[in-house]
Order: structure tokens, then C-alpha cells, then sequence
């Protein structure tokens, strides 16, 4: 499913882009998708007024695969992050938003093989993961 283009998939095509540029060796490295996800991070931050709200969780596990990803040995963690930001700009599948629907915090049900299943193969939703996950029965 595409998703509609609305400013956060314009934020996330951005950081796409950005993500290559720095993988393609292009002109700042990472410093300018970083930099970006600072911008991202801030930005849902000042609109959702919590930390914990779940759009600036994705964003800042986000940033710290980032900042993980400038330790030399790490860095196939970029390609990682590439793969996952290209399919939520095509097709709205983000792997991040699900491994971390899947923390304690975030779920409303028990921990199990039925609930890690669901997560990962229920298809692309049109609204948050975790939205979609508490109307699955």
C-alpha cells in the first residue's frame, strides 16, 4: 500500500535520500540524515508533548541506529535502516515501528508467538502499528 504523502512521509523519503547520499559516500556523510532525524525528533516531540509517545520513540531508536552506525565496525547498520525506511516510503511496511510495538510498554496484550507473527507479517496499515495491532483480534 502507499502511503499517503503527507509531512511524515515526506520526512522519511527525505531521510531515504539522505541515507543513500551518505552510503554512496556523498557530501557530509551521515551528518545530514542525522541532522535530519534531530529535526524529525524535535519536531514530533513539540507536537505529541510526551517522550513516550510513540512516533518519537520510532524516531529516536531511529537516531541511535544512526549514532550506532558511525562506529566503523557497525556500520552495515545503515544498510539495515535503508532497507526499513525504503519500505515505509513504498509500500508503509516500517520493521522499527513493529520490533518496538513489541516492547512492554507499547503492547496491550501478553507477550507470544501468535502476537510476534501477527506483528511482523499482518500487512501495511493506512494508521499507527499499534493502532492496528489493539483492533486485531
Amino acid at each position: 500500500m502507499l502511503r499517503d504523502k503527507t509531512l511524515d512521509w515526506w520526512y522519511w523519503l527525505a531521510t531515504d535520500v539522505l541515507l543513500i547520499n551518505g552510503l554512496a559516500g556523498g557530501p557530509g556523510g551521515f551528518v545530514p540524515v542525522i541532522a535530519l532525524t534531530v529535526v524529525q525528533l524535535v519536531h514530533y516531540l513539540l507536537r505529541e508533548r510526551a517522550p513516550g509517545a510513540f512516533p518519537v520513540q520510532v524516531r529516536t531508536g531511529y537516531l541511535l541506529l544512526l549514532l550506532v552506525g558511525q562506529w566503523p565496525s557497525l556500520a552495515f547498520i545503515y544498510w539495515i535502516q535503508l532497507a526499513g525506511t525504503t519500505a515505509m516510503v513504498t509500500v508503509g511496511y516500517c520493521p522499527l515501528a513493529r520490533m518496538l510495538s513489541l516492547l512492554p510498554w507499547n503492547r496491550t496484550r501478553p507477550f507470544s508467538l501468535a502476537l510476534l507473527r501477527r506483528t511482523f507479517l499482518m500487512p501495511p496499515t493506512r494508521s499507527s502499528v499499534l493502532q492496528a495491532l489493539a483492533r486485531e483480534p
